[in-house]
């Protein structure tokens, strides 16, 4: 028999791949409504899974627009308040091929909580370029703010508790597309979901 009493318990699917799609396909609705068009705007997401959902944002903006948005993903490993606490953090490639001067960037991730990987985004894309804007799109928003960081385009609100994990998973990563809620281990802190799954 094997041993699962360290695998952390899911106690509740908040959102299925369908709910996934929905949400994105009204989050680009809404970004397009706010910025009177696709004009002036690029989408930026952070790594690991803010990029994923960025890019079927840009696809779902062009299906509605016909229009393709300048798409960047933002490595925030350096800029993390926490970074000194991470033996070996594993860094992965910012990818920003356009000016962002000027631009409105909506940023993109997928839990929104204490909003310290946001503060790390904002400083990590301010030494990159001087946007006209910077909008916030998340997947969940859990709560729990530490800063006073507001999501301007919110898939679904997730009321949760501290001991509890948020954590989104896309087929293209993890096999599966939901989010879920689960137990957070003793003595692990909560957090996204590793590449590939537990």
């Amino acid at each position: 028999m094997s041993d699962t009493s360290n695998k952390p318990r899911v106690k509740t699917i908040v959102m299925d791949a369908d709910g996934i799609e929905r949400s994105l396909t009204r989050i680009a609705h809404e970004i397009l409504e706010k910025n009177k068009g696709a004009e002036n705007i690029a989408i930026v997401g952070i790594v690991t899974r803010g990029d994923l959902l960025a890019k079927r944002l840009v696809e779902k903006i062009e299906e509605i627009e016909g229009v393709r948005v300048p798409l960047g993903r933002l490595d925030i490993s350096f800029y993390r308040d926490d970074f000194a606490s991470y033996v070996s953090p594993e860094v992965h490639a910012t990818d920003i091929l356009f000016d962002i001067d000027g631009m409105d960037i909506v940023l993109v991730d997928d839990v929104l909580y204490t909003g310290r990987t946001i503060r790390a985004a904002l400083d990590a894309l301010m030494d990159i370029g001087r946007p006209e804007s910077v909008q916030l799109a998340v997947l969940i928003d859990r709560g729990h703010r530490q800063l006073p960081i507001r999501a301007d385009f919110v898939g679904k609100n997730v009321p949760s508790a501290a001991n509890e994990n948020v954590r989104l998973f896309l087929e293209e990563t993890d096999g599966k597309s939901e989010v879920e809620i689960l137990q957070v281990e003793p003595g692990k802190r909560a957090g996204s979901a590793p590449l590939g799954g537990e």
